[in-house]
Protein backbone atom coordinates (compact mmCIF):
# COMPACT_ATOMS: atom_id res chain seq x y z
CA UNK A 1 0.00 0.00 0.00
CA UNK A 2 0.96 3.07 -0.97
CA UNK A 3 2.11 5.60 2.27
CA UNK A 4 -0.21 8.39 2.50
CA UNK A 5 0.94 12.33 2.45
CA UNK A 6 -2.17 14.31 4.25
CA UNK A 7 -2.17 17.73 2.94
CA UNK A 8 -3.17 20.63 4.85
CA UNK A 9 -3.63 24.39 3.20
CA UNK A 10 -4.36 27.71 4.89
CA UNK A 11 -5.86 29.92 2.17
CA UNK A 12 -8.84 29.16 -0.24
CA UNK A 13 -8.31 32.47 -2.60
CA UNK A 14 -7.03 32.32 -6.09
CA UNK A 15 -3.62 30.90 -4.75
CA UNK A 16 -5.87 28.19 -2.69
CA UNK A 17 -7.91 27.14 -6.04
CA UNK A 18 -5.04 26.68 -8.09
CA UNK A 19 -3.11 24.57 -5.30
CA UNK A 20 -6.45 22.86 -5.34
CA UNK A 21 -6.39 21.52 -8.46
CA UNK A 22 -3.07 20.74 -8.29
CA UNK A 23 -3.48 18.43 -5.59
CA UNK A 24 -6.87 16.85 -6.97
CA UNK A 25 -5.23 16.35 -10.08
CA UNK A 26 -1.66 15.34 -9.56
CA UNK A 27 -2.62 11.90 -8.52
CA UNK A 28 -5.04 10.70 -11.69
CA UNK A 29 -1.50 11.63 -14.10
CA UNK A 30 1.29 11.43 -12.56
CA UNK A 31 2.16 7.99 -10.82
CA UNK A 32 3.23 9.75 -6.96
CA UNK A 33 5.32 7.63 -4.94
CA UNK A 34 3.11 8.65 -2.00
CA UNK A 35 -1.43 8.79 -1.77
CA UNK A 36 -2.26 12.74 -1.52
CA UNK A 37 -4.81 12.98 1.02
CA UNK A 38 -6.84 16.34 0.60
CA UNK A 39 -7.13 15.97 4.52
CA UNK A 40 -7.91 20.13 5.70
CA UNK A 41 -8.54 23.55 4.47
CA UNK A 42 -8.16 26.67 6.93
CA UNK A 43 -9.62 30.01 6.75
CA UNK A 44 -11.20 32.28 9.28
CA UNK A 45 -14.47 32.91 7.53
CA UNK A 46 -16.34 29.28 8.81
CA UNK A 47 -19.06 29.44 6.25
CA UNK A 48 -16.78 30.87 3.56
CA UNK A 49 -14.26 27.61 4.12
CA UNK A 50 -16.62 25.11 4.55
CA UNK A 51 -17.61 26.27 1.23
CA UNK A 52 -14.23 26.17 -0.25
CA UNK A 53 -13.36 22.74 0.86
CA UNK A 54 -16.35 21.55 -0.69
CA UNK A 55 -16.04 23.08 -4.16
CA UNK A 56 -12.38 22.31 -4.05
CA UNK A 57 -12.29 18.97 -2.36
CA UNK A 58 -10.84 18.89 0.66
CA UNK A 59 -12.35 16.91 3.96
CA UNK A 60 -12.37 19.21 6.45
CA UNK A 61 -11.68 22.39 7.57
CA UNK A 62 -9.87 24.56 10.42
CA UNK A 63 -11.20 28.22 11.11
CA UNK A 64 -7.62 28.27 13.12
CA UNK A 65 -4.31 27.85 10.95
CA UNK A 66 -2.76 26.83 14.22
CA UNK A 67 -5.17 23.90 15.01
CA UNK A 68 -4.23 22.62 11.21
CA UNK A 69 -0.52 22.61 11.19
CA UNK A 70 -0.79 20.68 14.87
CA UNK A 71 -2.87 18.21 13.44
CA UNK A 72 -1.77 14.53 13.42
CA UNK A 73 -2.76 13.86 9.98
CA UNK A 74 -1.27 16.75 8.22
CA UNK A 75 1.69 15.75 7.27
CA UNK A 76 2.50 18.30 4.65
CA UNK A 77 1.21 22.58 4.94
CA UNK A 78 0.65 24.53 1.86
CA UNK A 79 0.75 28.25 2.50
CA UNK A 80 -1.45 30.42 0.40
CA UNK A 81 -2.30 33.46 2.10
CA UNK A 82 -0.57 37.01 2.06
CA UNK A 83 2.87 37.60 2.45
CA UNK A 84 2.54 38.92 6.32
CA UNK A 85 1.71 35.65 7.62
CA UNK A 86 4.11 33.30 5.38
CA UNK A 87 7.03 33.37 8.15
CA UNK A 88 4.80 32.96 11.23
CA UNK A 89 2.85 30.11 9.40
CA UNK A 90 5.83 28.26 8.00
CA UNK A 91 7.75 28.59 11.27
CA UNK A 92 5.39 27.06 13.35
CA UNK A 93 4.23 24.14 11.04
CA UNK A 94 8.08 22.78 10.55
CA UNK A 95 8.52 23.46 14.17
CA UNK A 96 5.73 21.12 14.31
CA UNK A 97 7.07 18.48 11.94
CA UNK A 98 5.24 19.42 9.14
CA UNK A 99 6.70 20.06 5.23
CA UNK A 100 5.70 23.29 3.82
CA UNK A 101 4.71 24.80 0.54
CA UNK A 102 4.86 28.36 0.76
CA UNK A 103 3.48 31.01 -1.65
CA UNK A 104 5.94 32.92 -3.69
CA UNK A 105 7.58 35.63 -2.55
CA UNK A 106 8.70 33.56 0.39
CA UNK A 107 8.57 36.63 2.94
CA UNK A 108 7.60 40.44 2.70
CA UNK A 109 10.90 40.96 4.31
CA UNK A 110 14.62 39.88 4.09
CA UNK A 111 14.06 39.77 7.73
CA UNK A 112 11.75 37.08 7.51
CA UNK A 113 12.76 34.92 4.89
CA UNK A 114 16.27 34.48 6.81
CA UNK A 115 14.15 33.21 9.59
CA UNK A 116 12.08 30.84 7.15
CA UNK A 117 14.94 29.74 5.82
CA UNK A 118 17.34 28.98 8.99
CA UNK A 119 13.37 26.91 10.48
CA UNK A 120 13.90 25.16 7.08
CA UNK A 121 17.51 23.91 7.87
CA UNK A 122 16.95 23.21 10.88
CA UNK A 123 13.82 21.13 10.21
CA UNK A 124 15.94 19.15 7.56
CA UNK A 125 17.92 17.41 9.81
CA UNK A 126 14.99 16.16 11.16
CA UNK A 127 13.38 15.25 7.96
CA UNK A 128 11.20 17.97 7.25
CA UNK A 129 11.47 19.33 3.52
CA UNK A 130 10.41 23.03 2.76
CA UNK A 131 9.53 24.40 -1.07
CA UNK A 132 8.77 28.07 -2.28
CA UNK A 133 5.89 27.91 -4.73
CA UNK A 134 7.86 29.71 -7.95
CA UNK A 135 5.08 27.63 -10.38
CA UNK A 136 6.48 29.27 -13.60
CA UNK A 137 9.88 27.85 -13.53
CA UNK A 138 7.96 24.25 -13.97
CA UNK A 139 6.52 25.51 -17.74
CA UNK A 140 8.15 22.71 -20.10
CA UNK A 141 9.23 25.26 -22.56
CA UNK A 142 10.80 26.72 -19.47
CA UNK A 143 12.18 23.56 -18.00
CA UNK A 144 13.35 23.12 -22.11
CA UNK A 145 14.88 26.48 -22.25
CA UNK A 146 16.91 25.87 -19.05
CA UNK A 147 18.18 22.72 -20.22
CA UNK A 148 19.42 24.30 -23.71
CA UNK A 149 21.42 26.93 -21.72
CA UNK A 150 22.95 24.25 -19.16
CA UNK A 151 24.12 22.27 -22.45
CA UNK A 152 25.94 25.36 -23.49
CA UNK A 153 23.34 25.64 -27.11
CA UNK A 154 23.43 29.57 -26.34
CA UNK A 155 27.31 29.93 -25.29
CA UNK A 156 27.90 32.26 -22.64
CA UNK A 157 25.42 34.15 -21.33
CA UNK A 158 25.67 38.10 -22.33
CA UNK A 159 21.85 39.74 -22.08
CA UNK A 160 18.76 38.65 -19.84
CA UNK A 161 15.51 40.40 -21.01
CA UNK A 162 12.94 39.85 -18.64
CA UNK A 163 9.31 41.56 -18.31
CA UNK A 164 6.11 40.64 -16.56
CA UNK A 165 3.48 43.14 -17.99
CA UNK A 166 -0.54 43.11 -16.68
CA UNK A 167 -2.96 45.21 -16.69
CA UNK A 168 -5.82 44.41 -14.18
CA UNK A 169 -5.41 47.48 -11.99
CA UNK A 170 -3.72 49.99 -14.92
CA UNK A 171 -7.44 51.10 -14.48
CA UNK A 172 -7.53 53.64 -11.67
CA UNK A 173 -11.16 53.15 -10.29
CA UNK A 174 -10.19 49.30 -9.82
CA UNK A 175 -10.78 48.87 -6.27
CA UNK A 176 -7.27 48.09 -3.46
CA UNK A 177 -6.83 44.77 -2.47
CA UNK A 178 -4.25 43.05 -0.64
CA UNK A 179 -1.72 43.30 -3.07
CA UNK A 180 -1.87 47.35 -2.91
CA UNK A 181 -1.32 46.83 1.09
CA UNK A 182 2.32 47.35 1.62
CA UNK A 183 2.18 45.78 5.25
CA UNK A 184 0.39 42.35 3.89
CA UNK A 185 1.95 42.12 0.14
CA UNK A 186 5.36 43.54 1.23
CA UNK A 187 5.58 45.47 -2.13
CA UNK A 188 4.12 45.14 -5.03
CA UNK A 189 4.42 44.63 -8.72
CA UNK A 190 7.96 44.11 -7.93
CA UNK A 191 7.60 41.53 -5.08
CA UNK A 192 4.25 39.88 -6.72
CA UNK A 193 5.40 39.76 -10.34
CA UNK A 194 8.90 40.79 -10.07
CA UNK A 195 9.97 38.22 -8.27
CA UNK A 196 8.91 35.74 -10.55
CA UNK A 197 10.68 37.10 -13.72
CA UNK A 198 14.05 37.31 -10.67
CA UNK A 199 13.88 33.73 -10.42
CA UNK A 200 13.23 32.55 -13.94
CA UNK A 201 16.09 34.36 -14.98
CA UNK A 202 18.33 32.99 -12.48
CA UNK A 203 16.63 29.77 -13.06
CA UNK A 204 17.21 29.44 -16.68
CA UNK A 205 21.06 31.07 -17.17
CA UNK A 206 21.82 28.98 -13.95
CA UNK A 207 23.52 32.44 -12.31
CA UNK A 208 22.83 34.89 -10.08
CA UNK A 209 21.80 38.42 -9.75
CA UNK A 210 24.75 40.08 -8.09
CA UNK A 211 23.60 44.19 -8.61
CA UNK A 212 20.91 46.51 -9.31
CA UNK A 213 20.57 49.55 -10.58
CA UNK A 214 16.12 50.08 -9.87
CA UNK A 215 13.23 52.64 -10.27
CA UNK A 216 9.96 52.01 -8.19
CA UNK A 217 6.62 54.02 -9.68
CA UNK A 218 3.31 54.17 -7.74
CA UNK A 219 0.84 55.70 -10.67
CA UNK A 220 -2.71 55.49 -8.82
CA UNK A 221 -2.32 57.02 -5.10
CA UNK A 222 -5.49 56.11 -3.96
CA UNK A 223 -8.28 53.96 -5.07
CA UNK A 224 -11.46 52.59 -3.97
CA UNK A 225 -12.22 49.98 -1.08
CA UNK A 226 -13.07 47.13 -2.22
CA UNK A 227 -16.29 45.91 -0.90
CA UNK A 228 -16.29 41.92 -2.47
CA UNK A 229 -13.82 40.81 -4.28
CA UNK A 230 -12.91 37.20 -6.42
CA UNK A 231 -9.27 36.50 -7.52
CA UNK A 232 -7.66 39.55 -8.91
CA UNK A 233 -10.34 41.71 -9.46
CA UNK A 234 -13.55 43.25 -7.06
CA UNK A 235 -16.27 45.50 -6.64
CA UNK A 236 -15.36 48.97 -5.51
CA UNK A 237 -17.62 50.98 -2.86
CA UNK A 238 -17.68 54.84 -2.40
CA UNK A 239 -14.96 54.72 0.12
CA UNK A 240 -11.28 55.30 -0.83
CA UNK A 241 -7.85 54.04 0.75
CA UNK A 242 -4.19 54.81 -0.12
CA UNK A 243 -1.97 52.65 -2.14
CA UNK A 244 1.19 51.82 -0.39
CA UNK A 245 3.05 49.72 -3.01
CA UNK A 246 4.61 50.01 -6.08
CA UNK A 247 2.61 49.79 -9.28
CA UNK A 248 5.51 49.40 -11.92
CA UNK A 249 9.55 48.14 -11.05
CA UNK A 250 12.08 48.93 -13.53
CA UNK A 251 15.72 47.82 -13.02
CA UNK A 252 19.03 46.86 -14.74
CA UNK A 253 21.20 44.16 -13.48
CA UNK A 254 23.99 42.12 -13.28
CA UNK A 255 24.53 38.77 -13.67
CA UNK A 256 27.24 36.35 -11.59
CA UNK A 257 28.85 35.11 -15.41
CA UNK A 258 29.34 38.58 -16.41
CA UNK A 259 26.16 39.71 -18.16
CA UNK A 260 23.54 42.21 -18.14
CA UNK A 261 19.90 41.64 -17.34
CA UNK A 262 17.07 43.78 -17.53
CA UNK A 263 13.66 43.76 -15.37
CA UNK A 264 10.32 45.51 -15.64
CA UNK A 265 6.93 44.17 -13.68
CA UNK A 266 3.88 46.23 -14.10
CA UNK A 267 0.56 45.77 -13.63
CA UNK A 268 -0.38 48.88 -15.78
CA UNK A 269 0.14 47.45 -19.51
CA UNK A 270 -2.89 47.56 -21.27
CA UNK A 271 -3.96 44.94 -23.43
CA UNK A 272 -0.96 42.36 -21.95
CA UNK A 273 -2.88 40.02 -19.47
CA UNK A 274 0.11 37.81 -18.51
CA UNK A 275 3.16 38.51 -20.89
CA UNK A 276 5.69 36.68 -19.24
CA UNK A 277 8.61 37.46 -21.60
CA UNK A 278 12.51 36.29 -21.33
CA UNK A 279 14.69 36.16 -23.66
CA UNK A 280 18.33 35.21 -23.31
CA UNK A 281 21.45 36.16 -25.98
CA UNK A 282 24.60 34.21 -25.28
CA UNK A 283 27.40 34.05 -27.42
CA UNK A 284 26.20 31.29 -29.86
CA UNK A 285 22.55 31.45 -29.90
CA UNK A 286 19.21 32.66 -27.95
CA UNK A 287 16.21 31.50 -26.15
CA UNK A 288 13.09 33.77 -25.92
CA UNK A 289 9.76 32.53 -24.14
CA UNK A 290 6.53 34.35 -23.83
CA UNK A 291 3.85 32.91 -21.59
CA UNK A 292 1.00 34.21 -23.50
CA UNK A 293 2.69 31.45 -26.11
CA UNK A 294 3.04 28.98 -23.23
CA UNK A 295 3.69 26.03 -25.28
CA UNK A 296 6.30 27.43 -27.53
CA UNK A 297 10.09 28.19 -26.84
CA UNK A 298 11.83 29.73 -29.55
CA UNK A 299 15.33 28.97 -30.06
CA UNK A 300 18.29 30.69 -32.21
CA UNK A 301 21.46 28.93 -32.90
CA UNK A 302 24.14 30.67 -34.27
CA UNK A 303 25.50 27.63 -35.99
CA UNK A 304 23.19 27.59 -38.44
CA UNK A 305 23.94 28.73 -42.28
CA UNK A 306 23.48 32.44 -42.32
CA UNK A 307 21.29 31.94 -45.42
CA UNK A 308 18.60 29.60 -43.27
CA UNK A 309 19.61 31.23 -40.39
CA UNK A 310 16.23 32.55 -38.03
CA UNK A 311 14.83 31.53 -34.44
CA UNK A 312 12.98 28.35 -34.28
CA UNK A 313 9.87 27.55 -33.18
CA UNK A 314 9.50 24.73 -30.71
CA UNK A 315 6.53 23.83 -29.87
CA UNK A 316 7.15 21.72 -26.36
CA UNK A 317 4.29 19.73 -26.76
CA UNK A 318 6.30 16.53 -27.40
CA UNK A 319 6.57 13.15 -25.13
CA UNK A 320 10.12 13.84 -24.89
CA UNK A 321 9.97 17.66 -23.32
CA UNK A 322 9.68 18.16 -19.02
CA UNK A 323 6.51 16.41 -17.61
CA UNK A 324 4.45 16.21 -21.08
CA UNK A 325 4.19 12.42 -21.50
CA UNK A 326 1.62 12.66 -18.35
CA UNK A 327 -0.78 14.70 -20.03
CA UNK A 328 -2.07 14.65 -23.98
CA UNK A 329 -1.31 13.77 -27.58
CA UNK A 330 1.38 16.01 -29.02
CA UNK A 331 0.18 19.24 -30.05
CA UNK A 332 -2.53 19.37 -27.32
CA UNK A 333 -1.51 22.34 -25.04
CA UNK A 334 -1.16 22.58 -21.75
CA UNK A 335 -2.25 25.53 -19.68
CA UNK A 336 -1.87 27.63 -16.34
CA UNK A 337 -2.97 25.08 -14.13
CA UNK A 338 -0.47 22.64 -15.31
CA UNK A 339 2.66 24.46 -13.80
CA UNK A 340 0.95 24.03 -10.24
CA UNK A 341 0.28 20.33 -10.89
CA UNK A 342 4.25 19.41 -11.65
CA UNK A 343 5.25 21.45 -8.59
CA UNK A 344 2.92 19.03 -6.83
CA UNK A 345 4.40 16.26 -8.41
CA UNK A 346 7.94 17.24 -7.74
CA UNK A 347 7.20 17.76 -4.36
CA UNK A 348 5.61 14.60 -3.70
CA UNK A 349 8.46 13.38 -5.13
CA UNK A 350 11.25 14.68 -3.34
CA UNK A 351 9.48 14.14 -0.18
CA UNK A 352 9.29 10.46 -0.98
CA UNK A 353 12.96 10.37 -2.13
CA UNK A 354 13.70 12.54 1.35
CA UNK A 355 15.60 14.47 -1.48
CA UNK A 356 15.19 18.66 -0.93
CA UNK A 357 13.02 20.29 -3.26
CA UNK A 358 13.75 23.23 -5.41
CA UNK A 359 13.29 26.38 -5.60
CA UNK A 360 13.94 25.74 -1.50
CA UNK A 361 13.68 28.59 1.08
CA UNK A 362 17.57 29.21 0.74
CA UNK A 363 16.42 29.83 -2.57
CA UNK A 364 13.42 31.90 -2.06
CA UNK A 365 15.97 33.97 0.72
CA UNK A 366 18.16 34.55 -2.66
CA UNK A 367 15.09 36.19 -4.14
CA UNK A 368 14.30 38.76 -1.79
CA UNK A 369 18.05 39.91 -1.17
CA UNK A 370 16.96 41.03 -4.93
CA UNK A 371 13.59 42.57 -4.33
CA UNK A 372 15.65 44.41 -1.01
CA UNK A 373 17.87 45.49 -3.15
CA UNK A 374 15.62 47.17 -5.74
CA UNK A 375 14.16 48.52 -2.91
CA UNK A 376 17.33 49.77 -0.94
CA UNK A 377 18.64 51.53 -5.14
CA UNK A 378 15.05 52.83 -5.85
CA UNK A 379 14.90 54.54 -2.56
CA UNK A 380 18.54 56.03 -3.42
CA UNK A 381 18.10 57.92 -6.68
CA UNK A 382 18.37 54.40 -8.82
CA UNK A 383 22.48 53.94 -6.82
CA UNK A 384 24.29 50.68 -8.06
CA UNK A 385 23.34 48.55 -5.37
CA UNK A 386 24.82 45.19 -4.82
CA UNK A 387 22.90 42.02 -4.16
CA UNK A 388 24.44 40.45 -0.51
CA UNK A 389 24.34 38.41 2.42
CA UNK A 390 24.50 41.32 4.50
CA UNK A 391 21.28 43.18 3.37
Amino acid sequence: MTERLGVGMVGYAFMGVAHSQAWRTAPHFFDLPLHVDMAAIAGRDEAAVTAAAQRLGWSSVETDWKALVTRDDIDLVDICTPGDTHAEIAIAALAAGKHVLCEKPLANSVSEAVAMAQAAEAARANGQLAMVGFTYRRVPAIQLARQLVADGRIGTVRHVRAQYLQDWIADANAPLSWRLDKQKAGSGALGDIGAHIVDLAQFVTGEQVTGVSAVLETFVHERPVATASSGLHGTAGAETGPVTVDDAAIFLGRMSGGGVATFEATRFAWGRKNAIRLEINGSAGSVAFDFEDMNVLHFFDVAQPAVEAGFRRIVVTEPEHPYVAAWWPAGHGLGYEHAFTHQAVDLVTAIAEQRQPEPSFADGLAIQRVLDAVERSAANRSTWTSVNEES
